[in-house]
């Protein structure tokens, strides 16, 4: 294994925009949820005329799908994922929308008959419910409560309970219903993470910047010096993510 140094100056400098996670190949692993989310929504956008995909990152999910509906529109709000989207999505003709966060979707109502996520920031259900044609589908992948956390508190120590009930999905889906929508299917998962080398946790945590919002190298060296020597004695790093499927779906 490379030095110390070398890997965290490595893992410092390579591209984390987008939402893809190839750089971690052969670095670290992790279990993903049983039912195969990219492939579902393939399917499903396959036979959808007009489909919209809310926070899709770099357009990853959307790029893996072989059929796109008549109308396919993805909406990002970070300006370096949404240049890579245009990037991946562009030349199939799909509309690329900047939104910021906390306001509005900028569609009128009534405008899509899917709607998509895959890790979406947080779902504003009624903005779902509005864009949704009657009959419309929202078909997402969330994370789930303490998603990670044994590598985040390992860094920031226990977290207020408040902080790891969020993301519960039973209060999601009661969120979903109360805002008009019929949640047909809730699924959860939890999958096994290992990270094998201090590079994979640089990477990770400045990629996934909510997870460790003050990170920076010199501020915590003295944490991943310790992941360091424990992943060169052999013992991978290990963390649990956490995940659920919401199909729901808007009334005729």
């Amino acid at each position: 294994m490379r030095s110390y140094d070398e890997l965290v100056h490595e893992a410092s400098t390579a591209d984390v925009t987008g939402w893809g996670f190839e750089w971690l190949d052969g670095r670290a692993t992790e279990e993903r949820p049983p039912w195969g989310f990219a492939g579902l929504l393939a399917d499903r956008l396959a036979v959808a005329d007009t489909a919209l995909d809310i926070d899709t990152g770099g357009g990853e999910v959307i790029k893996e799908a072989s059929h796109l509906p008549r109308r396919m529109v993805v909406t990002e709000s970070w300006p370096p994922n949404a240049q890579r989207t245009r990037e991946n999505l562009g030349p199939r003709g799909v509309e690329v929308v900047e939104t910021t966060p906390d306001e509005s979707l900028p569609f009128p109502d009534s405008t899509f008959d899917l709607v998509s996520a895959r890790h979406p920031v947080m779902q504003d259900w009624a903005e779902v419910h509005r864009v949704l044609r009657p009959g419309g589908h929202y078909f997402a992948q969330h994370v789930g409560p303490v998603s990670a956390f044994e590598l985040i508190e390992f860094f920031l120590g226990p977290l207020p309970d408040d902080v790891r009930r969020g993301r519960n999905p039973e209060r999601e889906s009661a969120a979903a219903q109360a805002a008009g929508l019929t949640v047909d299917t809730l699924l959860t998962a939890r999958c096994r993470m290992e990270f094998y080398d201090v590079g994979a946790i640089v990477w990770i945590l400045r990629k996934c910047v909510w997870w460790i919002p003050d990170f920076t190298v010199n501020k915590y060296e003295g944490k991943l010096r310790a992941l360091d020597t424990q992943m060169r004695a052999g013992h991978a790093f290990v963390a649990h993510s956490t995940r659920h499927l919401i199909d729901a779906h808007r009334e005729l």
